[in-house]
């Protein structure tokens, strides 16, 4: 098996406009505010880094440090972890 960390799950951003779900067949569904599925598309993880290619063919990055998704400009948490904040 590889060091590659767990991701799936729902990440949000603090004020909860922004919602990713990372599926564990390598999907995600990214909802903004009131708009459901605003983007969806694939991820690869490689140890810490996640690469995103949107169905539109668009492309991100992000890594987890410290238990926290850095997904380009938007800094995401675990649903969980919520209230820990």
């Amino acid at each position: 098996m590889t060091d590659e960390i767990d991701v799936v799950g729902m990440w949000v951003t603090a004020d909860g406009h922004i919602r990713q779900e990372l599926r564990a067949d390598g999907r995600y569904d990214e909802a903004r505010g009131a708009r459901r599925s605003a983007y969806t598309g694939r991820y690869t993880v490689t140890g810490n880094h996640l690469d995103y290619v949107d169905d539109t063919g668009f492309t991100a990055t992000g890594d987890i440090r410290d238990g926290v998704l850095h997904h380009e400009h938007l800094v995401l948490y675990r649903e969980s972890d919520e209230v820990r904040r």
